[in-house]
């Protein structure tokens, strides 16, 4: 209950499930399987509040008329394309090589409903990696195995310690929600 309404998370990320922890919002985690696609010609900015905006769809049926639910979806973006998840060791080595020593931007979208009510935002991180060896990078795969994190990497592991220099912008929002805005969000329903 926050607020005396149930909040429901739309996320089997452990990762944003954490977070919520953390911030004190007590919650429960409802998912349905969703596709994650979006228009082709979409950009963007919108993507990931679209795809979040699918999965808040997805789980309203499970939900009571009380619930309030929050979805979300974390992009990370290089050179106008979106980069997703590695489907492999490989897909990870190029990723991660392609990231290195350069800045991208992780966009995760919010979505919070509560019966007619829905506010969308999206919240934009600049991250820079210093140039990385690939030593460092086939251990940092190795070892973590970062095949469900789009971009292949999270922050808050050693990667991201050595890996990453600066950011500009919400570091939770990396980790895949904008811990603060969503609390903000929430006060507000």
């Amino acid at each position: 209950m926050y607020k005396g309404k149930p909040v429901i998370l739309a996320s089997q990320s452990p990762r944003r499930k954490q977070l919520l922890e953390q911030a004190g919002v007590p919650f429960e985690v409802k998912v349905v399987e969703t596709a994650e696609t979006f228009p082709p010609d979409m950009p963007i900015p919108e993507v990931p509040v679209h795809i979040a905006r699918q999965k808040a769809q997805a789980v309203t049926a499970l939900c009571k008329a009380e619930d309030i639910i929050i979805a979300a979806d974390t992009v990370v973006v290089l050179d106008d394309t979106i980069i997703g998840k590695p489907k492999d060791r490989a897909d990870a080595i190029r990723i991660l090589s392609a990231l290195a020593g350069r800045t991208h931007q992780v966009i995760t979208g919010v979505v919070i409903r509560h019966q007619e009510r829905e506010r969308l935002f999206a919240k934009t991180t600049d991250v820079h990696f210093k140039p990385l060896t690939p030593g460092q990078i086939t251990y940092y795969i190795d070892k973590y195995q970062p095949f469900d994190k789009a971009g292949a990497y999270a922050i808050q592991e050693w990667i991201g310690a050595v890996g990453i220099d600066r950011i500009n912008g919400c570091f939770y929002n990396v980790m895949g929600l904008p811990v603060s805005r969503v609390v903000e969000e929430l006060e507000q329903f």
